[in-house]
C-alpha cells in the first residue's frame, strides 16, 4: 500500500515554476490522506484564491501522486493562504532566491518529455524526432535533447552536421535544425562512426553537463530521447529535473510489451509520471490495400490499459520513416500528408493536451515581485504587502 511518506516524496516533483521551489518546500500542501481503497485526497494552499496557476497545480498533482502504485483515485482540495502562510511563503521563497541556484539550465517553466522503452530496435529514436516536430509545428519552442549517450541517432535524423560550440559564456550552445534546438553526443565525436566506450557515472556525467552547461534558453517543451533500459540515465534525470514525464514506446509484439513494462515500472518508482503509450510499427498497408501486422496485434494498448493511461497513437509500419530517418527528412515534414505523419501529430497534440504549456503570468509572479520589493524596501510591514497580492 503506498505510504504518505510516497506521496510527499511524489508532490516534490510538482513545481512552482515562478519560485523554482517544489509545493512541499514551500509549504503548500496542506494535507495528505490515503483511504485504504486507494483514494489519495491532497489539500493545496494556494497564495489566493484565484490563483491562475490553480488548473495547473492541480492537474500536475493529480498526475505524480496518480503515477503511485497502489493509488486508484487522486482528490485535489485547494484553499487559499492565509495571511501569516503567505509570509511564511514569501520568507522561503526570498531564501531561495539568496541561498540557491537553478540546478540546471532548464527553466521550471519547461514541460519536459522524457521517449522512454524497454528495449531498443522499436523505433525509439524516430518517435522522438518526429514527436519533437510536430510539438514544434504546434508553435511551441522545442528542445531536443539525444540523452541515448552510446546509441545516438538523432543527428542523422534530422539531417544536422555541425558541431556544437561554446558561446563566450563556455555554455554550450544548442544546434538549431528544422525548427528545434538540439543536442546530442554525436555533434561531440568527430563522426557518427566513433564508439563512446563510457562507463555508467561518465554517462551520468554526459547527462548532467547537457543539463547544466547547455544554454537552452526558454523552451516551452523539451524532448528527451532516452536511452532504452532502466540503468543510471533514466535515474539521474529523474533526480535532476523532477518535472519530468515519461512517454513509453512500444512495438505491438507482446514481447515487447512485457519489456516496455518495465520501464514505465522504474518511472513511477522514481516519481516520474508516465503520459502515455506510443505503439510504433503496428501495421504495414500495402499499395493495394491489404494490411499486414507483422509484429503482432494489440501490445499497446495492451500495455496502456494496464498502465491506467492512454494510448496516444499508432504509428504505423512506413518504409517512409526509414528512409527519411536515414536522409535526415523526418516524415512529419517529408510526407506530412501520411497516415504516419499524422498519427505523429496526434500524438503531439495529445500530449499537449495532457502537459498543457506552463502558464506565463501566475500568481507568484506577483508573489515573486513582492518579495524584490521587500529586498528594496526592507522588512517593513510583510504581512501588508501579502494583501496586496491577493487584490
Amino acid at each position: 500500500m503506498v505510504t504518505e511518506q510516497d506521496v510527499y516524496q511524489a508532490l516534490r516533483g510538482v513545481v512552482d515554476p515562478e519560485l523554482g521551489g517544489d509545493i512541499v518546500e514551500l509549504g503548500m500542501v496542506s494535507g495528505v490522506d490515503i483511504s485504504p481503497d486507494g483514494v489519495a485526497t491532497i489539500g493545496i494552499a494556494l497564495t489566493i484564491s484565484e490563483c491562475p496557476m490553480r488548473g495547473q497545480i492541480e492537474s500536475d498533482t493529480a498526475r505524480k501522486v496518480g503515477s503511485l502504485p497502489g493509488v486508484r483515485e487522486v482528490v485535489v482540495r485547494t484553499t487559499a493562504m492565509s495571511r501569516e502562510q503567505r509570509a511564511g511563503l514569501m520568507a522561503t521563497a526570498r531564501r531561495k532566491a539568496r541561498e540557491s541556484s537553478e540546478p540546471t539550465q532548464v527553466s521550471p517553466m519547461t514541460r519536459v518529455i522524457a521517449v522512454g522503452s524497454g528495449k531498443g530496435g522499436v523505433g525509439k529514436s524516430s518517435v522522438s524526432a518526429n514527436l519533437a516536430l510536430a510539438i514544434a509545428d504546434l508553435g511551441f519552442t522545442v528542445g531536443l535533447l539525444d540523452a541515448d549517450i552510446w546509441g545516438f541517432s538523432i543527428p542523422r535524423m534530422l539531417g544536422a552536421e555541425e558541431r556544437l560550440r561554446a558561446g563566450d559564456d563556455r555554455q554550450i550552445i544548442p544546434l538549431e535544425t528544422q525548427g528545434v534546438r538540439l543536442v546530442s553526443a554525436g555533434l561531440i565525436v568527430e563522426s557518427e562512426e566513433t564508439a563512446l566506450m563510457w562507463r555508467g557515472l561518465m554517462l551520468s556525467k554526459a547527462l548532467e553537463q547537457f543539463l547544466k552547461q547547455v544554454a537552452w534558453g526558454e523552451l516551452g517543451y523539451l524532448v528527451i530521447d532516452m536511452p532504452p533500459g532502466t540503468g543510471d540515465i533514466q535515474m539521474a534525470l529523474a533526480r535532476m529535473l523532477p518535472q519530468a514525464e515519461m512517454v513509453v514506446v512500444t512495438t505491438p509484439q507482446a514481447t515487447a510489451q512485457k519489456v516496455a513494462i518495465r520501464v514505465a515500472d522504474m518511472a513511477r518508482r522514481s516519481y516520474m509520471p508516465v503520459v502515455g503509450v506510443i505503439e510504433n510499427m503496428t501495421a504495414f498497408s500495402c499499395d493495394h490495400g491489404s494490411e499486414y501486422r507483422i509484429f503482432g496485434e494489440g501490445g499497446g494498448l495492451e500495455l496502456a490499459e494496464s498502465l491506467g493511461i492512454p494510448l496516444l497513437a499508432q504509428i504505423p509500419l512506413d518504409p517512409e520513416i526509414v528512409v527519411g530517418g536515414d536522409e535526415g527528412r523526418p516524415i512529419v515534414r517529408a510526407r506530412p500528408d501520411s497516415e504516419a505523419a499524422q498519427a505523429f501529430r496526434r500524438a503531439g497534440r495529445r500530449i499537449v493536451e495532457l502537459i498543457p504549456p506552463a502558464q506565463d503570468e501566475t500568481c507568484t509572479a506577483r508573489i515573486a515581485r513582492l518579495i524584490e520589493a521587500l529586498d528594496v524596501r526592507g522588512e517593513q510591514a510583510p504581512l501588508a504587502l501579502a494583501d496586496q497580492a491577493s487584490r
